[in-house]
C-alpha cells in the first residue's frame, strides 16, 4: 500500500464515537492544525458528512453516501463485517478502513476463561440457591468440573485466540487450534492445524472457544455435524461474532444431552428474538456482546486512533488496515 497524502486544506475529522471530553481535548491539543467535529448521532454524522476527510468511530450509511471527500474510516471495533453489511457500498468505494485490533484481547480472553469457570462450577445454580436461601452441598458433589486435564479447541488463532490459549495453558489444559492461515504453534499449545483439520480438533475438545471473525468462510461453520463431533459433555464459548455457530443446533445438542452448556457473548441476531431459547435456557449463559467492554478498552481504542492519525498526517502506512476481501 502506498502511504496516503493529506489534502491541502486542514484535515477535517469527524469524531463519531464518544470517548469523552478528555479524549476530544487531547485530539485538539496534539493536532492543532486538524479540524475536529464531534458527531455522535447519525443525524450529526449526516450533517457533517460532505465536508469530512476522516471518520473515527461508527459509520452511518446515509452519512457515508454523502461523504464525497472521505478517504479514511477508522472503525472503533475489530470485526467489521457489520459495517460491510450495513454499508454495502463501502467495499467498492476505495476508502481505506482501519480497526482497533489488539485492543479487545485482554478482556475477551478473560471473559472466555471466566465463563468456562462459571459453567464448570454451576455458578447459575449456586446463585439461585443463594437467592432462595438453599444450602445444597450434596447437589453439587461430583458435578464440579476441573479445567486441568481437559482439552480446549480454539476456532481461529488470531490475537484473541492466542490470548485465550495462553490463559488455558495456565490452567493446565491441553490446547489445540485451527486457523485458515498458516500460524506458528507457540509454547503451551499442542498443535495449530489448518482449518481442514477442524474435525480432528473437535473430536478431542471439551471446551470449544470461537474467536473467529464472521466472514463468508466462517459463517455457519459450526453446525449440528460439528457439534456432534465434540466430546460428550463438552461446552461451547462464543466471544467473537454471532453467525459462526448455528444456535438452533447448539440448543438441540444441549437438550439432547450431548453438550453440557454454552456461554455466548455474540449472537446471530442482536439482540436475539424475544422467543429465542437463548434468553432463558438454564444451561446457556448469554451476555449482550460486552466481553470486551472493560474500562481500559476505551483508553486503548483512543491510543490506536491517535497513533494512526499521526501516521496519516505524515503520509506513513496505517496500522491495522482492514482487508475487505478476507474480512479481517
Amino acid at each position: 500500500m502506498q502511504p496516503m497524502t493529506t489534502p491541502a486544506r486542514p484535515l477535517h475529522v469527524g469524531v463519531c464515537f464518544d470517548l469523552g471530553p478528555a479524549f476530544e481535548a487531547r485530539l485538539r491539543s496534539e493536532f492543532p492544525d486538524t479540524r475536529f467535529t464531534v458527531a455522535h448521532t447519525p443525524e450529526e454524522q449526516r450533517r457533517i458528512a460532505p465536508d469530512v476527510d476522516v471518520i473515527f468511530g461508527r459509520l452511518d450509511r446515509e452519512a457515508f453516501l454523502r461523504a464525497s471527500r472521505l478517504r479514511w474510516y477508522h472503525f472503533i471495533g475489530i470485526g467489521f463485517d457489520s459495517v460491510l453489511r450495513r454499508v454495502p457500498e463501502f467495499a467498492a468505494s476505495g476508502v481505506a478502513m482501519t480497526n482497533a485490533r489488539e485492543t479487545h484481547v485482554i478482556p475477551m480472553a478473560e471473559y472466555a476463561l471466566g465463563m468456562m469457570l462459571a459453567l464448570a462450577h454451576h455458578l447459575r445454580e449456586s446463585l439461585d440457591d443463594q437467592a432462595a436461601r438453599r444450602w445444597r452441598t450434596e447437589h453439587y458433589r461430583a458435578r464440579i468440573l476441573e479445567l486441568a486435564g481437559s482439552t480446549m479447541g480454539v476456532l481461529a488463532f488470531g490475537d484473541i485466540g492466542r490470548a485465550v490459549a495462553r490463559r488455558a495453558a495456565a490452567f493446565d489444559m491441553e490446547v489445540y487450534a485451527v486457523d485458515v492461515a498458516p500460524v506458528p504453534c507457540p509454547p503451551g499449545v499442542a498443535a495449530v492445524w489448518p482449518v481442514d483439520r477442524l474435525h480432528d480438533m473437535l473430536e478431542r475438545t471439551d471446551w470449544l472457544v470461537i474467536t473467529a471473525p464472521r466472514t463468508a468462510t466462517t459463517e455457519r461453520m459450526i453446525g449440528a455435524d460439528q457439534l456432534a463431533r465434540l466430546r460428550p459433555g463438552a461446552h461451547v464459548v462464543v466471544v467473537s461474532r454471532g453467525g459462526i455457530l448455528d444456535e438452533e443446533a447448539l440448543i438441540a445438542a444441549i437438550d439432547a444431552g450431548h453438550l453440557a452448556g454454552a456461554a455466548i457473548d455474540a449472537t446471530d441476531q442482536e439482540p436475539p428474538a424475544a422467543d429465542s431459547p437463548l434468553w432463558d435456557h438454564r444451561r446457556v449463559y448469554m451476555t449482550a456482546h460486552v466481553s470486551a467492554e472493560s474500562a481500559q478498552l476505551l483508553t486503548r481504542r483512543g491510543e490506536v486512533f491517535i497513533d494512526n492519525l499521526r501516521r496519516y498526517l505524515a503520509g506513513e502506512e496505517l496500522r491495522f488496515r482492514c482487508d475487505l476481501e478476507r474480512g479481517y
